[in-house]
């Protein structure tokens, strides 16, 4: 494959010191995305957190734009900003969790947490590096995968790590109803009397 737009050197691959306005675009959606990324990982407000992660899970589907793959900028959309955040404020809200800022959300590992941190990024970007090193996307040409390319090899090679991620979210949404009627329960019963005080 090669990339139309990108400038083509003397020896006929593309060339990195002249990007393309998709390319800068490509670019400054990354950096968005890690740094809501990272304020993710990093506020103390579980609420806050999650609406950051809409935020980094939406400059995904950005950057799949960006490389023409609709189809799963758009299945990134609705199962993940779509699902996956609305399922993790309910678990929120079920299970009562602090709104404001919580200094329990901190265990105090930071130091061991970016070690692990920076060691996975590493990895993955130099699996991705490797693996992809000769390989060019031809922004300017047909798409290389249709909805119907796509949709049949995701359910007909990906189909169970598809349904596990469902029984997952469905497990996610029971565990949170469980936590949220065990509290209850530990509140104790109603003082006679009393219902209608606020």
């Amino acid at each position: 494959m090669t990339l139309a737009a990108a400038p083509v050197t003397a020896s006929g691959t593309p060339g990195f010191l002249s990007p393309t306005g998709v390319e800068i675009a490509f670019l400054l959606v990354g950096l968005v995305t890690l740094g809501a990324a990272l304020v993710t990982v990093t506020t103390r407000q579980l609420v806050h957190a999650a609406l950051w992660l809409v935020v980094a899970l939406g400059g995904l589907a950005v950057e799949y734009l960006l490389l023409t793959a609709e189809f799963i900028a758009w299945v990134q959309v609705l199962i993940y900003v779509g699902s996956v955040v609305v399922l993790l404020l309910f678990g929120l809200m079920l299970t009562r969790a602090p709104i404001g800022r919580s200094p329990d959300a901190d265990s105090g590992n930071r130091w061991a947490a970016l070690t692990v941190a920076v060691a996975a990024a590493v990895a993955l970007v130099w699996v991705v590096v490797d693996a992809f090193r000769t390989t060019w996307i031809d922004l300017g040409g047909p798409a290389a995968g249709t909805t119907e390319v796509t949709g049949a090899s995701l359910f007909r090679h990906w189909v169970l790590p598809f349904e596990a991620l469902s029984v997952l979210l469905l497990a996610a949404l029971v565990g949170a109803i469980v936590l949220s009627r065990k509290a209850k329960a530990d509140a104790g019963p109603a003082v006679p009397g009393k219902e209608g005080v606020r």
